[in-house]
């Protein structure tokens, strides 16, 4: 979902969308990929 209203230019919807992502990812291993890639376009939408 982040994503999808990143690409539609919705920068609010797009970091709550991810932020709930993270949050639900919190505890997961550091080193999977899709969280690595969640992080770094989070920390594009800043």
């Amino acid at each position: 979902m982040a994503r999808a209203y990143a690409h539609q230019n919705d920068a609010a919807k797009a970091r709550a969308a991810y932020q709930d992502f993270l949050a639900l990812w919190k505890d997961a291993d550091s080193d999977i990929p899709i969280l690595k890639e969640a992080q770094a376009e989070y920390a594009k939408l800043h």
